[in-house]
């Protein structure tokens, strides 16, 4: 459960090379990442493809050279850079909801925290936006800025994956961890443009993933500035500003980057990346497309939509799909 899905009816991490190279000299850990700046993605047609790609658009006199103030790649987050079952921001309603029931006890029998507190997902889609925005006011709003900044990081300080065991910080991906810097590494910008809130990923994106907070899209709430107890402060406000997946991540895509991305990630869910993909691919000059299938039950999880739209439009947009279980060697740092 995400904040954007009802209303669509819808780190300590350890970078593998770094591991590695406390057992080699500086020289060396820079010639083995030259040498291979994806250790973690299998060889085969998909890392060829991403190689490739930045090769074209970063070397002088190629048809597809791009100047670097072009080179501009964006991400998905769950799912994407980190794992998504459960979604870390459902995660987070759910558990201060949890907290609200402890003090009044009466929740645990009024909708919609009844149905948050028992996994109920489909009395929750039912109770539509107004389910939402009570949801939004009792957990995310009616604050400040300031506090729910707070409570946030003291959640992902404590917060551990119910079946994993670890803290959430330490699930994103390790191959997307290397791909986000070899990208870098070739003179692009990395951004995150996700269906969550923006100012819950703002907390934890730099530590997790070198992305400055500036750099991250999301959803949003109405904000006010305005004086509460003796201060001037940003208000959050009950009531949804910005809602970044499907349709709206080109929109919030425009509005705070202002160039189309010429590299973009997404994954197979809920369909939620299909626009930002293909939008991308609609901009003149070369551009790059990356779908991760979750197919590896082993490792993290197997899951993908019913009516498949998102392999779909890969097919036809010709977009480049990982499959987790063949194209990555490790999926989380330190694990097989």
């Amino acid at each position: 459960m995400s904040m954007s899905m009802p209303v669509g009816r819808q780190a300590l991490f350890v970078v593998l090379w770094l591991v590695l190279g406390l057992a080699f000299p500086a020289t060396a850990r820079a010639q083995a990442a030259q040498a291979d700046p994806l250790p973690s993605w299998s060889d085969g047609p998909v890392k060829q493809a991403i190689v490739g790609f930045v090769s074209r658009v970063t070397t002088q006199g190629s048809p597809d050279f791009l100047p670097v103030e072009e080179r501009v790649a964006v991400f998905d987050n769950d799912g994407t850079l980190w794992q998504e079952k459960p979604a870390v921001q459902g995660a987070f309603l759910a558990e201060r909801v949890r907290a609200l029931a402890d003090k009044d006890p009466s929740l645990r029998k009024k909708q919609p925290y009844k149905a948050v507190l028992e996994g109920d997902l489909d009395t929750l889609m039912e109770g539509g936006e107004k389910a939402l925005m009570e949801l939004l006011a009792a957990t995310h709003a009616n604050m400040t800025q300031e506090q729910f900044l707070a409570d946030v990081r003291e959640f992902l300080k404590t917060a551990r994956h119910p079946k994993l065991g670890v803290p959430y910080t330490q699930l994103a991906y390790q191959p997307m961890l290397e791909l986000l810097q070899y990208l870098r590494d070739n003179g692009f910008q990395t951004w995150i443009s996700s269906g969550g809130g923006i100012d819950f990923m703002r907390v934890f994106s730099e530590e997790v993933y070198g992305i400055a907070p500036q750099q991250v899209i999301g959803s949003s709430l109405a904000e006010k500035y305005e004086e509460r107890g003796g201060r001037q402060v940003l208000w959050r406000e009950p009531r949804v500003d910005h809602l970044n997946d499907k349709e709206g991540k080109p929109v919030g895509n425009d509005l705070h980057i202002g160039r189309s991305p010429v590299f973009v990630a997404g994954n197979v869910r809920s369909g939620g990346d299909i626009a930002m993909l293909g939008a991308s691919q609609e901009r003149r000059g070369p551009s790059f497309q990356l779908l991760i299938h979750h197919d590896d039950a082993a490792r993290e999880f197997a899951y993908e939509e019913k009516d498949g739209a998102s392999l779909r439009a890969a097919k036809e947009g010709g977009w480049t799909v990982v499959s987790m279980r063949d194209d990555w060697k490790t999926v989380f740092s330190g694990t097989p």
